[in-house]
């Protein structure tokens, strides 16, 4: 009998201890070509347990787990986060396993002046709940735990993999209903996004309570600071539940205002400098209260609706300070752009994040239900079209050390609906898409690089007495810019690319770098300086009060009387292709655009300056607009966009855009300003009124991927770029003066890897089977006329494995045809010449 327990001990012992790899996944090496994700996260409310019994719970969890397991094979670690209430569930909790459990069994707001189920038939759901279930089951905190323990136990069944379960934190009122936050302390509302006073501040202090609670079992003293209450509370619950991390939803821990464009420093009409140093004392405060309570735990983070700078010039969010927790994972993409369309501000809040992190850790999310609000965003608001898919996860961030570093973390927001259902459709749809944007996940810079002021932006708030609009106004003209399609996706601190230029001089070869005016004598202004005279492309925009003399002699610019105010707009370049044109008349607010125009060419007599944009008012005009290249430069160049926001603050959440069809775009000048470069991107459509598409174009094993989103189906896109005509995979394009046009669907993702010097012509590419041993790529050009090609091979290619054939096929017995080497100032790649019929390349 010994020997026999002694057996089952070791049998037991070698399976605990195996890899999950090992155990359940053989092929999880080899898995997304080396892109795997650290952790990937469902997040579920608790109302797919319809019932409060532990097999149906059992049941439920392992369904959980199986519908997404195609994506969680390509996961080192899988964690659930459970929308368990609306965070009150910390505040309430005493310690008793026993104590009734209030949890979101609601489908609306339960926190408004009419009960659940009550009121006339016309009232929103914002405006009152209904309940899930005609008898939704009762739950205990005892309760709570077992479906924590239960989760991991099922989860490490499924899918091998270590389990982690987290708990979430909501400011507002939405999920469940709090007497505690809307009843018995009131004092800590602040917020306005639901509502006046109805979200918490983190920085909020509680008044005495007589009444017990798991940390505070005498009570809590008066002035006591909710960030010592809320971690002293989480620390007790997160522990006793079995919970591994926390999520802060909704703006929490980021100041007060997390879905508006103004907040405590900006209000909308003018920014309040003197309240900036204690709004950042308070917001550090929180986290310091909350830290010395609850030092371990790992504290997942939603953010807001915004980005760092503007966060930092209206609300007093000091991203700089926060990254300082060295256990925190920093905000994710923000879901809103599946509600209002603003993908510009949802990929600029993404990127601005990222420049710099506590580690090397981030986060992409994805909005597939909606648990609360009768919406699931995957069905319905996104129609099925994965474009919320490609365009943020054609994002990447460079490092210090020169590194291409993708999101290690992916959470899919969720994977039930509002009535607690968990369709199958939703997962076998959204799966291949997340898997295919991976799979294409850059591994080098983008053609366009937004070199980020994150550390400037944060010193400059500080230390300086009016640069706070400035601070603001960049992240919004990059926001409109990208809603305007300038194709955006790779983003590296100024820091970070200072330390990356010194080490690895010609990383930037094949990009253009976009960044704002460096401060005079400044180690970035002499690092941009050297970048152009060696070769380098650099796109900068931003007004140039603060740039020193080397820097305004390298644009040839001065700054004069600063002007704003509604201008007549000259562009001197081809800008999109409309019936109805683009307005001549442009409004410059300084108060959202960094301050008056005030920019004009220094030297008008120098021949390598090149006017593009001016602005005129009255019988004055401002340069907005130039180009300048030098013959000692070597081949670098560097364009100016002074910029204007065009778009101002109506009293809504956001700052509106002018209306195109009154007022000229400002920061379409971004977008045209990339001729300059040879990179045309242009949009032909009806009017003014017809939205422009967001795209991005990312480089990925030597290809170009181009990935966007159509608001409107109707535009057709014209493409050339330095080495001619891209042509998208599986597409047919008729040239038209050397571009390739596409009229394209609302999403998109196609790769380019073949590029066509022609003028006109109806020209395809395809992809072709191997059909041949060794060979695993081959690609088909048809409709050449005299044509010169580009093909970018994979990586690796070299001359002795690639082949071109002209006019040939299977079994590529004849037509063979020589090539040679491009310019290596456009990347590696290979070049046919006077090319006439089909081309088709393998390697």
């Amino acid at each position: 009998m010994k020997i026999k327990i002694l057996l089952l001990f070791f049998l037991l012992a070698g399976f605990l201890t195996k890899s999950p790899a090992q155990s359940r996944d053989p092929y999880a090496l080899s898995t997304l070509k080396g892109k795997p994700f650290n952790n990937i996260t469902l997040e579920v409310s608790l109302k797919p347990f319809k019932k409060n019994d532990k097999a149906y719970i059992r049941e439920v969890a392992k369904e959980m787990f199986v519908q997404w397991h195609a994506l969680l094979r390509h996961a080192d670690t899988v964690s659930v986060m459970l929308w368990t209430s609306d965070g009150s569930e910390i505040l309430d909790y005493k310690g008793a396993a026993n104590q009734p459990l209030e949890w979101a069994r609601y489908m609306g707001n339960p926190n408004t002046e009419h009960a659940v189920n009550s009121g006339p038939k016309e009232l929103s759901i914002h405006e009152r709940a209904y309940l899930y279930l005609e008898n939704p089951p009762k739950f205990t905190y005892g309760d709570l735990k077992f479906i924590v323990q239960t989760l991991k136990e099922e989860g490490y069944k499924v899918t091998g993999k270590p389990i982690r379960v987290g708990e979430t934190f909501d400011p507002g009122p939405e999920f469940a209903k709090s007497d505690f936050k809307y009843k018995k302390h009131r004092e800590i509302l602040g917020g306005s996004a639901m509502g006046h006073n109805t979200m918490v501040s983190c920085y909020s202090v509680l008044n005495a309570d007589s009444e017990a609670y798991a940390g505070f079992p005498k009570g809590i003293p008066a002035n006591t600071p909710f960030g010592t209450f809320l971690g002293r509370q989480s620390k007790h619950f997160l522990k006793d539940m079995g919970f591994d991390f926390i999520w802060l939803s909704n703006g929490f821990g980021y100041g007060i205002e997390g879905w508006s464009s103004t907040g405590a420093i900006f209000n909308g009409k003018g920014f309040d400098q003197a309240k900036l140093e204690d709004t950042k004392d308070k917001i550090a405060g929180f986290w310091k209260y909350f830290r010395a309570e609850c030092p371990d735990i790992q504290i997942q983070t939603r953010g807001t609706n915004l980005s760092a700078g503007s966060d930092l010039a209206r609300d007093g969010v000091n991203l700089k300070a926060i990254y300082k927790d060295k256990n925190l994972l920093p905000p994710p993409n923000s879901p809103w752009a599946a509600l209002d369309g603003d993908f510009g501000l949802e990929m600029v809040g993404y990127m601005s994040r990222m420049a710099e992190l506590p580690d090397e850790r981030y986060l992409f999310r994805f909005y597939t239900h909606d648990p609360w609000w009768l919406n699931s965003p995957w069905l319905d608001r996104y129609g099925r079209e994965p474009h919320d898919i490609y365009l943020p996860m054609s994002v990447s961030r460079i490092n210090k050390k020169g590194e291409i570093k993708l999101p290690s973390h992916l959470s899919l927001l969720s994977i039930d609906d509002s009535y607690g259902n968990m369709p199958t459709q939703v997962p076998d749809e959204v799966t291949p898409n997340i898997l295919k944007a991976r799979y294409d996940a850059p591994t080098a810079p983008g053609p366009l690089v937004w070199v980020y002021p994150f550390d400037e932006y944060h010193d400059w708030a500080y230390r300086y007495k009016d640069r706070l609009p400035e601070i603001y106004y960049g992240d919004w003209l990059i926001r409109q810019a990208i809603n305007n399609g300038f194709p955006l996706n790779t983003i590296i601190s100024t820091g970070s690319f200072q330390n990356v230029i010194k080490d690895k001089p010609a990383f930037f070869k094949e990009s253009i770098l976009v960044a704002t005016v460096p401060d005079a004598n400044s180690p970035m202004e002499k690092a941009l300086i050297s970048f152009v005279r060696n070769g380098g492309k650099l796109m900068i925009y931003g007004p140039a009060d603060h740039a020193g003399k080397d820097f305004l002699a390298l644009l040839n610019i001065k700054n004069t009387t600063r002007l704003e105010g509604e201008f007549q707009i000259l562009p001197s370049f081809k800008g999109d292709l409309l019936s109805v044109h683009y307005p001549d008349r442009i409004q410059h607010s300084a108060l959202f655009s960094g301050g008056g125009v005030s920019t004009e060419v220094s030297d008008m007599g120098d021949q390598y300056t090149k006017i593009l944009t001016r602005m005129q008012q009255n019988d004055q005009s401002r340069d907005v607009v130039l180009a300048r290249q030098l013959p000692e430069w070597n081949g670098g160049k560097v364009v100016y966009v002074r910029g204007t926001n065009s778009s101002k603050f109506n009293g809504g959440k956001l700052l509106n855009p002018d209306d195109p069809s009154k007022l000229f775009t400002g920061p379409l000048l971004l977008r045209y300003s990339l001729n300059e470069f040879g990179i045309t991107s242009l949009i032909e459509k009806e009017n003014p009124g017809v939205k422009n598409p967001v795209m991005t174009i990312s480089r990925s094993n030597n290809a170009f991927i181009f990935s966007g989103y159509n608001p409107n189906s109707t535009i057709t896109n014209h493409f050339k770029f330095p080495q001619g005509a891209p042509l998208l995979l599986g597409l047919e394009t008729k040239l038209d003066q050397g571009n390739s046009v596409y009229t394209l669907p609302t999403s998109w993702n196609r790769e380019c890897r073949i590029f066509i010097e022609q003028n006109d012509g109806i020209v395809s590419c395809k992809e072709l089977h191997s059909g041949q041993k060794d060979i695993t790529k081959r690609y088909q050009a048809s409709g050449l006329k005299n044509a010169t090609i580009r093909i970018y091979a994979a990586d690796d290619i070299t001359p002795e494995n690639f082949n071109a054939y002209i006019n040939s096929d299977y079994p590529w017995k004849t037509g063979k045809i020589a090539f040679k080497m491009g310019d290596p100032k456009l990347g590696k790649h290979f070049v046919v010449e006077n090319i006439t019929g089909n081309l088709t390349v393998s390697w």
